[in-house]
């Protein structure tokens, strides 16, 4: 008798619970598909367009989903987009960083060796600029960079010299297995604003600063004196006005980030006889804009909380102190005019070109990235529910009784079964 009572109890508390659990599917909580909705107005205001705003404000970090569409001046395919490396860290990848002048190379350097989580953390003693940067169990370097292996390829080398120096340079270290295996190498890079990279550059080199131990090798030798002529007599160019600096020209900050990651055999090196200025521009850049494509993650120093998201996102590794943003830079306490802005922009229409394109490509890496995150969360979330339901409808069968063990899990499944369909209609249903 108390067991008949009891079951007549159970099944209206059984009957409200599986009410409850099937609203959840129905109507999730991260979904609209339940809320109340009128012909004449919206409820809820839409969100803004973040796409407008990222590329208007610097580093305007909203995490808001971007539009559907966006409209679009460069063709990018899902492949582009796409970026996620499954970096071996224990294996054969290597990590090569392209580090251009007065990108904020430095600073994202150091996020490399000191500020990533990794099982073996890179070993940086105080005093010394090198840290080692070993695999777990192994002595042999995943990082090519300032800051891990210095200028093993010259200083500041750029996308034609690293890629015939790096491989070598890689096997070298690693005599033991360099024939038995092959390595990956990944590059990176940080790209900028180009007025704000020349003027920090001309900062740079007026407070003495020369590089003039790089190599520039390509084609396996470096450029002559008549290919590449000095800007300054004497040991530095120290205290060079900004005029002065935009008169040289055969001034390597002219449009720096393109020829820094073209490949530079294409255009007969620094021979500037080999071909027009017009072709020589169009082939470098087509060049710088492939490169970059190509690599496995850019950056933009403008961005640097994005930067840090799809860095993350592409190699799977984690940071563990945020990026920040900082936007008083040298260059941006110059003051300059219209004229000579448009100047420095004519002087650096390549990189200007490149930039443009580098930061679409960037933020649509960033939309699509954060689009394939809220996806990968709703799945997780679907798929937490359904275990949980499995486990509710498995408990409620076995407490209600009347059946084996086996019909009562055939049930089970059958209820859940219905549950799926339902939520998977309803996530067809268009939000806004």
């Amino acid at each position: 008798m108390e067991e008949k009572f009891s079951r007549l109890i159970f099944i209206p508390i059984a009957a409200v619970i599986f009410l409850m659990i099937g609203y959840q599917y129905v109507c999730p909580a991260d979904s609209n598909a339940c809320h109340l909705r009128s012909d004449e107005k919206r409820l809820v205001p839409p969100r803004s367009p973040a796409f407008d705003s990222l590329h208007s404000e610097p580093d305007a970090e909203a995490d808001e989903d971007f539009p559907a569409k966006v409209t679009s001046k460069f063709n990018f395919t899902e492949r582009d987009l796409d970026r996620h490396v499954d970096f071996n860290i224990r294996g054969e990848d290597v990590m090569v960083f392209l580090h251009i002048q007065k990108t904020g190379g430095t600073t994202f350097g150091r996020h490399l060796v000191k500020n990533i989580q990794l099982e073996q953390p890179c070993d940086c003693l105080p005093g010394q600029r090198k840290c080692t940067c070993h695999r777990p169990g192994k002595a042999e370097s995943w990082l090519f960079s300032r800051f891990s292996t210095g200028w093993s390829c010259g200083l500041h080398a750029d996308w034609t010299e690293l890629t015939s120096c790096v491989p070598v340079v890689m096997n070298k270290k690693d005599k033991k297995n360099a024939q038995k295996s092959k390595k990956n190498f990944y590059y990176i890079t940080m790209l900028r604003d180009p007025v704000s990279r020349y003027l920090s550059e001309w900062k740079h080199v007026q407070r003495g600063a020369t590089w003039k131990t790089a190599l520039h090798m390509c084609d396996g030798r470096p450029p002559t004196q008549d290919e590449l002529p000095a800007c300054y007599s004497g040991e530095d160019w120290t205290g060079v006005p900004l005029t002065d600096f935009m008169n040289c020209p055969s001034n390597l900050a002219n449009n720096r980030q393109v020829r820094m990651l073209a490949d530079l055999s294409l255009v007969g090196c620094y021979n500037m006889s080999s071909m027009s200025e017009l072709e020589r521009g169009r082939v470098l850049l087509a060049s710088a804009k492939a490169n970059l494509r190509n690599m496995a993650f850019f950056g933009l120093t403008e961005f640097q909380r994005k930067t840090q998201y799809l860095f993350e996102r592409t190699f799977g590794l984690r940071f563990i102190r945020a990026f920040t943003q900082i936007n008083s830079t040298r260059a941006a306490s110059v003051g300059i005019s219209e004229k000579v802005r448009w100047r420095i922009e004519g002087l650096n229409a390549l990189d200007m070109e490149l930039y443009e394109y580098a930061k679409e490509l960037f933020l649509r890496r960033y939309q699509y990235n954060r689009q394939r995150q809220h996806q990968e969360e709703r799945l997780r979330r679907r798929q937490e529910r359904q275990r949980l339901h499995r486990n509710y409808l498995a408990e409620l069968l076995r407490l209600g009784g009347g059946g084996t063990e086996e019909e009562e899990e055939e049930e089970a499944v059958k209820a859940v079964g219905e549950v799926v369909t339902t939520e998977d209609y309803s996530s067809q249903v268009v939000r806004w």
